[in-house]
């Protein structure tokens, strides 16, 4: 059994440049990787590519499951996995959990089937898979722009981060939409540009933001739902703690510099 650590990350900020013509959009970001991660244990097996999870999550539309069998296709091979995902990355959240597990499978597969693909290689398949998949692959990180392809390095930040989950699952398809119907009615936000759309369709995030930004810089990571707030000392954490909402969940968090799958299968600057 092979066990590795697949992490969130926030967007320290996202500027939505244009819609293209092939329908998918162009973004300015900088990505910071933390350590809420979630599990994935790889098991052997000779009955395919069986997947089982903590979250009830449909096979055909699993992201671990579509990775797994690209590397298959693309290697025109029949290999086989017991894989099983301990989900502790809220889903719907902007935190590119499912993009992230997509990644370490690329990665762990790659390494247990011996199958000996290139770093470039992964990058391909990954960005099939979807347009932060690349990220996790390179794992660090990085500035992040056109549709997730470009990518150049950047340093950790070195605050901690309180992540606030208000209980709210955002489909990035449909926040996406909402955001080219709206024609840029709402106040520019330059931390990120889905605010105005998230605010006005969630007034209890509308009400949230406004009793509070004027205290501490309220951040969002991608297209919601997970809003985070950076933090030094514990007096302003203490702060941060008494404004969130009972029924909401947050996560005491740390960045890194790497995806602990880097360092665990020395693939970084392959």
């Amino acid at each position: 059994m092979i066990e590795v650590k697949s992490p969130a990350k926030i967007n320290l900020y996202l500027n939505i440049i244009s819609k293209l013509d092939n329908g998918y959009h162009e973004i300015e970001s900088a990505f910071q990787i933390i350590d809420l991660c979630d599990v994935i244990r790889f098991y052997p097996n000779s009955n395919g590519i069986c997947i089982n999870s903590n979250e009830d999550i449909k096979l055909e539309k699993n992201i671990i499951f579509k990775a797994a069998r690209s590397l298959n296709s693309y290697t025109n091979q029949n290999n086989s996995i017991q894989i099983e995902l301990d989900k502790k990355i809220p889903m719907g959240a902007g935190l590119g959990g499912g993009s992230s597990n997509a990644a370490s499978t690329l990665i762990a597969l790659n390494i247990i089937w011996d199958l000996n693909l290139k770093h470039s290689e992964l990058m391909k398949l990954g960005k099939k898979l979807g347009s932060d998949v690349p990220f996790f692959i390179k794992g660090k990180n990085a500035f992040v722009g056109g549709i997730g392809e470009k990518i150049k390095e950047k340093e950790s930040i070195d605050e901690k981060v309180v992540l606030i989950y208000p209980e709210i699952h955002c489909s990035s398809a449909f926040m996406y939409k909402k955001f080219d119907d709206s024609a840029n009615e709402y106040e520019d936000n330059s931390q990120n540009s889905f605010w105005g759309v998230y605010r006005d369709i969630f007034p209890e995030i509308d009400n949230f933001y406004i009793n509070n930004i004027s205290d501490v810089e309220i951040c969002l990571s991608g297209s919601g739902s997970c809003m985070f707030i950076r933090y030094k000392k514990d007096e302003e954490l203490e702060k941060i703690l008494k404004i969130i909402p009972p029924r909401w969940r947050f996560f005491l968090t740390k960045p890194l510099q790497y995806t602990p799958l880097s360092k665990e299968f020395k693939i970084f600057g392959v």
